[in-house]
């Protein structure tokens, strides 16, 4: 069996930065593994119209590997090319196996190691496992009545048919989320129909974009002038937590008004300005940054469904709503979200005495900063359970995880614990438990738990999962300052 140090388990951009980390610190002995037949993860994955970042691009990107951005807000090809851009400056296809689907981890106390099960492939192992799958990788399509008997042409956004011809025909995307809010815009004027099924609206703000001269791209060549950029931008952004969770009265006189504001300057029709209103506090659903939406929804040849004209029943040539209108449709978009709280993890992960973490799980997925639970040592979680982020760039986050991750593996060989041979690192039980109290305490105060909506964000115990209630320095502080008396070490 071929054993590394460490397995990387996914190759966007949350193993990319995991191997960057691990090739800093010299520890040369890893394998990446993907299970498509690519690498690049979510930003690779993701084609259909329209598909571009919402977090400015300097920001969104690895802080070590600056990027001369075409715009401030980088399109779904160009972040493409960044990732591919990265995976190739730093030798990393060279360290990775596609097509290698991991069906089960599991550990094995002997050889104190995983064991990483491939579907169709031998069994491989390591010292340690870094999960960096993601939270956007498992596309959910709801159970509609009558889902499979359509005959027409249905797809999830996560896998766009780029071999479909859209033009002219009658098409309807399912949700109203960031990913609808780019399709809809772009495909909008070549549909022949174009019907939206929105279960509640989403906060739209308009998009700051901004088209970067030559000499700006030039002069974003520079590391130390990137890093200013990096900076302000990040401040910026890291003020939002302010209203987001101290004051959710600030937040609707500073945000709020202004995307009323955006509905009142784009849209002229009362019914439709009415439909796109949400009645929960902004930013308790995540914002979209778009300034192409609403003038989408006011073309002739396109329909907003609102919840009382919602999906009674899909048939074999289109949808029923529940008024009972039928409609003939030629394309289905299921543009419907991931399972990005209770299935963070795809695989069964099996640790010390056939202790599950699904079971662990079961309530709530939890972990110690979001990273490590109890009973699975040596494992990693990249983007875990309360790492997600609502002000500013996801990749600060994973950047931040990387730092506790560098100093579990670093802590065994600490004096004391090379003495004694340790080769295992593993979060005690009390400091998950203090840890995962206190990140649902702080999150009562935000606008996530208290806004007034149902989001994503919340697993189906109730409990937020997907966000850190706070400022990311916080967190950041937190994955620097390493607590050896927060573990064990054999």
């Amino acid at each position: 069996m071929k054993t590394y140090q460490a397995i990387i388990i996914g190759s966007g951009f949350g193993g990319q930065c995991a191997a960057l980390k691990l090739k800093k610190n010299g520890i040369e002995d890893f394998l990446i593994l993907e299970r498509r037949d690519f690498m690049g993860g979510t930003w690779c994955q993701n084609t259909y119209p329209g598909a571009a970042v919402d977090v400015q691009s300097p920001l969104y990107s690895i802080e070590s590997e600056p990027y001369d951005w075409s715009q401030m807000f980088a399109e779904q090809d160009e972040l493409e090319t960044y990732t591919n851009h990265v995976i190739d400056k730093n030798g990393l296809r060279n360290k990775t196996q596609t097509n290698a689907n991991v069906s089960k981890i599991e550990w094995h106390e002997t050889e104190q190691q995983w064991q990483v099960h491939l579907q169709d492939q031998a069994t491989i192992s390591a010292q340690f496992v870094i999960n960096a799958s993601g939270p956007l990788s498992t596309p959910v399509i709801p159970d509609f009545k009558g889902k499979e008997s359509f005959k027409g042409k249905s797809f999830h956004t996560n896998n766009w048919d780029q071999d479909y011809d859209y033009s002219g025909k009658r098409i309807a995307i399912i949700g109203s989320g960031a990913s609808a809010a780019q399709i809809i815009p772009a495909i909008a004027k070549d549909a022949g129909e174009l019907h939206i099924f929105q279960r509640s609206p989403h906060w739209v703000m308009p998009r700051p974009d901004y088209v970067f001269k030559p000499w700006q791209r030039k002069l974003l060549k520079n590391k130390a002038l990137y890093k200013i950029l990096r900076k302000a931008i990040y401040w910026e952004l890291e003020s939002r937590v302010i209203g987001f969770k101290y004051s959710q009265t600030m937040l609707k006189l500073a945000a709020q008004n202004k995307a009323v504001k955006h509905i009142k300057t784009q849209i002229s029709d009362p019914v439709l300005r009415a439909k796109v209103t949400p009645d929960y506090t902004i930013g308790c659903k995540r914002i979209i940054l778009s300034d192409t939406l609403y003038p989408a929804l006011c073309r002739d040849n396109v329909s907003l469904h609102d919840k009382t004209q919602g999906i009674k029943e899909i048939t074999e040539s289109g949808i029923i709503t529940q008024d009972g209108e039928q409609l003939d449709l030629d394309l289905i978009v299921y543009s419907t979200g991931y399972d990005a709280t209770d299935g963070v993890i795809s695989y069964p992960v099996i640790g010390r005495e056939q202790k599950r973490l699904g079971d662990f799980w079961q309530e709530y997925p939890r972990a110690y900063l979001g990273t490590c639970a109890p009973g699975f040592p040596n494992l990693f979680i990249v983007t875990g359970p309360n790492t997600g982020i609502g002000h500013t760039s996801a990749i600060v986050v994973i950047e931040a995880q990387m730092n506790y991750i560098i100093s579990s593996i670093k802590s065994l060989n600490a004096p004391h614990n090379k003495a004694q041979n340790h080769k295992v690192i593993e979060v005690k039980a009390d400091a998950e438990n203090r840890y995962t109290q206190h990140i649902h305490k702080e999150m009562a105060k935000t606008v996530w738990k208290s806004g007034g909506c149902n989001s994503w964000y919340q697993s189906k115990s109730g409990h937020v999962i997907a966000m850190f209630p706070g400022f990311s320095f916080t967190y950041q502080r937190w994955t620097k300052n390493f607590r050896p008396a927060d573990h064990t070490f054999s």
